[in-house]
């Protein structure tokens, strides 16, 4: 039986993330499960489990992680701390081609690296099978009410990352007391979903897309809506899913309607650069745009959203949109829509972020490192191996060696 032994990285990244790959009791259990898996955990002062907190599962804390097998982290490596001809799994954001980590990519490709993406992870089907998306839904829709209850002066509750856990944003919830508003929700994927759970948590109802737009209501109302709602075809108004994927520019948006009924939208959708936006900035000054906060989830620059002028962040995750002059203004503020567009929202609850990818990383994912892997799911996830690409990721080619 070949042993293996696992090291858990230290987040060494500028403002590290509190997130951890795997939790002090998921470590144990592997290693009791597996007898043949040894692990270790780079002492931080960070991260959301203490050092004692592994320690006390018997994890062992180790500075130096040479001697590992295979590395584990959250977010990108320094490149200048990568050791050679390991075997990594992280977050890379070299997929998309993103400029700020082409050294990295230079990096993994000149150290030999076999670079494991969990992005990249995905099932037969094709599906992705690990993330935390489930979590920045959870707290991007407590996000929007936090700051609907702001704008209009209705509740106080405490941000999600003041809250030691999930457990206690929820009996922050009980506090919410809605009128009967209108919500939006675009997506249908763990992010959607994870903002579901929020919604459902205030016993929210959830309502069809046509009762959304043709019924009044005396409770607060949520309506799912999926791209057949907010897209059609621009030559005959007709929809098909599979165009819309491959060739999204055909469409157009049809979520005017439902700007004119939402008081708050979540966008919790994925978005292809070639899809048509949500709405325009002119959209914001037609009679009856009622939409006053918008948590974007997805929060991607010049994306879906044209009201997402940057980033915020956790400690302001607030801030508004001046809808006549068409820049940033004071978040609450009458005539601004309140924008929340945190990029790291699962790091607001990072133990039960952390605790749920974790559970998938070890059930999903670890037993085809650990064994046989028919499916081929650590290969397909492989961006690079001692030294190539792999014929998947073959386009990153100039973006690796410019």
């Amino acid at each position: 039986m070949n042993r293996l032994k696992l090291g858990v990285l230290r987040e060494e990244k500028q403002n590290p993330d509190k997130r951890v790959p795997l939790t002090p009791l998921i470590c144990a259990d592997i290693m009791r499960q597996n007898p043949q898996i040894s692990i270790v955990v780079q002492p931080s002062p960070f991260r959301c489990y203490r050092d004692e907190e592994y320690t006390a599962f018997g994890i062992p804390l180790q500075e130096n992680l040479h001697d590992c097998d295979i590395l584990m982290g959250v977010k990108e490596i320094p490149e200048t701390l990568l050791i050679p001809e390991k075997t990594y799994f992280f977050f890379s954001h070299t997929i998309k081609q993103q400029a700020h980590n082409q050294n990295l990519m230079k990096a993994l490709l000149k150290k030999r690296i076999r670079m494991v993406d969990y992005e990249t992870l995905t099932d037969a089907q094709h599906n992705r099978i690990i993330g935390f998306g489930r979590f920045a839904g959870i707290v991007g829709a407590y996000n929007g009410l936090l700051g609907y209850g702001l704008k209009y002066d209705l509740y106080r509750i405490k941000p999600a990352h003041a809250c030691r856990d999930r457990a206690e944003m929820e009996e922050e919830l009980k506090r919410v007391k809605l009128p009967n508003i209108k919500i939006a929700l675009t997506g249908g994927g763990r992010v959607a979903n994870g903002a579901i759970e929020t919604l459902s948590a205030l016993r929210i109802r959830k309502v069809t897309p046509e009762e959304f737009l043709t019924c009044h209501f005396r409770e607060p109302v949520y309506c799912q809506l999926n791209p057949r709602d907010y897209v059609e075809r621009r030559d005959d108004h007709n929809f098909d899913l599979n165009e819309f994927f491959l060739n999204p520019e055909r469409y157009t948006s049809r979520f005017g309607p439902y700007t004119r009924q939402a008081d708050i939208y979540i966008s919790a959708h994925y978005w292809d650069p070639r899809a048509p936006k949500m709405f325009s900035l002119e959209d914001l000054n037609s009679n009856g745009f009622k939409i006053s906060v918008i948590a974007d989830i997805t929060c991607d620059m010049n994306g879906s959203i044209p009201t997402t002028l940057r980033a915020s962040s956790i400690s302001n995750p607030f801030y508004g949109y001046n809808v006549t002059g068409f820049c940033e203004d004071l978040p609450f503020k009458k005539d601004s829509i309140c924008i929340m567009a945190v990029d790291n929202l699962p790091c607001e609850l990072p133990r039960d972020a952390s605790d749920d990818f974790g559970k998938d990383l070890s059930d999903r994912v670890l037993p085809f490192v650990f064994g046989a892997d028919p499916d081929g799911i650590i290969e397909r996830a492989t961006i690079c191996n001692q030294g190539k690409l792999n014929l998947k990721f073959n386009y990153l080619e100039q973006y690796a060696l410019k």
